[in-house]
């Protein structure tokens, strides 16, 4: 399994009404250096309805304006309509933060 599909496997999981940051995801697929790949991984996502990229932030909760799928407000859209809130393009990570336990 390629690294990319790490991160995919990773991201798949993360439940709607919570984010992961690059890093975190980075640390789950097996190599916590490497948050600068997750973003180009979901950059290239192959399967943009079927892994949720949208629930990926910064280590801030900041949404990225290099959103892939429509840009920073598609970004908070998408994630508003799974019931996160976002306040100045930022989300609130101690309220919406995944912890990485799969259920």
């Amino acid at each position: 399994m390629s690294f990319y599909d790490r991160i995919y496997d990773v991201v798949r999981k993360v439940p709607k009404g919570k984010v992961i940051t690059y890093g975190m995801v980075a640390c789950l697929a097996g190599n916590p250096r490497a948050a600068r790949v997750v973003g180009y991984a979901l950059h290239a996502n192959p399967e943009p309805y079927v892994i949720p990229c949208h629930r990926v932030v910064n280590r801030n909760g900041g949404l990225t304006h290099a959103f892939a799928f429509g840009g920073i407000d598609e970004h908070k859209a998408l994630l508003e309509s799974e019931g996160v809130e976002v306040i100045d393009y930022t989300v609130d990570l101690s309220k919406y933060l995944w912890d990485g336990k799969y259920e």
